[in-house]
């Protein structure tokens, strides 16, 4: 349920609306209702729709779906704020983000209540690609519900689900995190933070050669005290 309905949730939390609002819509009705049926009853339709879900044409068209919904959720997120802030670019921002990828926001929360939560996994100290590519839609459709970016919206959704789908489908049967952004990731935290990569080089080779010069210097003072007992054992055999 909150996988299904995380951003909804969240994103009403924002705009100080009720949380359940998401519940109007008749279609989400019947979808967390069929979820609740098929959780609570049938134990054995859990297991073979698990089953079913393991092969990968099965998981392709999911993921293929799923990119399709986040898009739209994208879109009424944003539309959904601009009815609230008209001028308002970063609330639109936020709840666009918050609608297409809130869900795994409100798992970590959950799992913070329970008691599992890792920080190695917090979305926001290591997003993730769904993270990252829902924060750039929604700065796309932003700028396209402002009249900022002159393209019609249903050619904005056309390109970015393509966009969303191809891009998830070559990570399923790749196996390749993050392909369209590692790029840019690593161009931009050069330029950001360039420096602390220049001078790590140099930290490591002063701890080299210090550690060489311990080495030197241990090696040094054993030959030494091998060699003074040496002599003090020929010096006893003389007398």
């Amino acid at each position: 349920m909150l996988h299904c309905f995380g951003g909804g949730i969240l994103s009403c939390l924002l705009l100080a609306e009720p949380p359940l609002r998401f519940l109007a819509n008749n279609t989400n009705i019947l979808l967390a209702s069929s979820i609740c049926i098929i959780l609570s009853r049938s134990i054995h339709a859990v297991v073979k729709v698990s089953q079913g879900y393991s092969f990968l044409p099965v998981q392709v068209l999911a993921a293929g779906m799923k990119e399709v919904t986040r898009t739209w959720k994208i879109v009424g997120g944003v539309t959904h704020a601009s009815s609230h802030y008209k001028n308002g670019w970063i609330v639109m921002i936020a709840i666009g983000w918050a609608r297409g990828a809130g869900g795994s926001i409100i798992t970590s929360f959950e799992q913070l209540i329970k008691g599992g939560w890792k920080p190695q996994a917090d979305e926001w100290l290591k997003m993730s690609y769904p993270a990252k590519v829902t924060l750039l839609g929604s700065i796309i459709f932003t700028f396209q519900h402002t009249e900022h970016l002159a393209i019609a919206r249903h050619n904005l959704v056309f390109l970015y689900t393509v966009f969303l789908v191809v891009t998830k489908i070559i990570m399923m049967t790749t196996e390749i995190p993050t392909v369209p952004f590692a790029p840019f990731e690593d161009t931009v935290s050069r330029i950001l933070f360039g420096w602390q990569q220049h001078f790590s080089p140099c930290e490591k080779k002063s701890e080299a050669k210090s550690s060489v010069k311990g080495t030197r210097s241990s090696t040094s003072k054993s030959t030494a005290a091998t060699s003074d007992k040496v002599k003090k054992k020929d010096t006893k055999k003389t007398e």
